[in-house]
């Protein structure tokens, strides 16, 4: 007998939210204030994905003096100064994306989150876009000490979290993170092809990619 796959994990940002118009506001005004040039928003996704010290260390590696672990701290605080109380100025869902959730809701999916972004960030866009109704479970960077994607860990922490079986889920993102915790816990990956990859889409391994994210439900029917 087949397992109906009812459970879908989702990652955040670059693929239920386009977060990057806020991070690259709050860069670009700390990049001001350091003496630097504003960075286009197409340089600055380069580096999403890893975390804001990643993101400054990212973007600062040749601007302004020496960076060292003390102006990295220094710097990420300032971001932080920048960013915190704004992170959904300008974010919003994707296209499709409350229509989708609202169906796959309506048709009984157990729904749930999965990022790397801090719990209480994540909540906090998730709130602001009216996102959170649809989400039994929101598990963030921080929610398990340190394990994160692609730590397998994560990922089926979040699934546990819905009282559910792991052969009954499948992960939706759109990063090298996602895939490799999707593959590491031997769950479906399906990767929404508009999202944040560093990499070729190929080199996802998915085992389906969507276009638009209202093509899911079609995709999960197959899966």
């Amino acid at each position: 007998m087949t397992v109906r796959r009812d459970v879908v994990i989702f990652d955040l940002d670059g693929t239920l939210v386009d977060s990057a118009p806020d991070l690259v506001a709050a860069l670009n005004r700390l990049r001001v204030e350091e003496g630097c040039a504003k960075m286009p928003l197409v340089a600055v996704k380069a580096h999403f994905g890893e975390g804001i010290e990643r993101l400054v260390e990212g973007t600062f590696a040749t601007e302004g003096p020496a960076l060292t672990q003390a102006r990295v701290e220094r710097l990420c605080r300032r971001f932080m100064d920048f960013y915190e109380g704004h992170r959904a100025d300008l974010t919003r869902p994707y296209a499709g994306v409350v229509d989708t959730l609202t169906l796959l809701t309506d048709q009984g999916f157990h729904l749930g989150i999965c990022s790397n972004r801090p719990y209480f960030a994540t909540v906090e866009i998730l709130e602001a876009l009216d996102l959170k109704r649809f989400f039994r479970e929101v598990l963030g960077g921080d929610s398990l000490n340190g394990v994160c994607k692609p730590d397998p860990r994560h990922l089926l922490a979040a699934i546990d979290a819905l009282g559910v079986a792991a052969e009954r889920a499948v992960m939706v993102g759109d990063s090298e993170n996602d895939a490799g915790a999707a593959h590491a816990a031997s769950v479906p990956f399906v990767a929404v092809a508009y999202g944040y990859a560093k990499c070729p889409l190929a080199d996802l391994e998915a085992d389906a990619v969507i276009e638009r994210f209202s093509d899911l439900p079609e995709i999960l029917r197959r899966t």
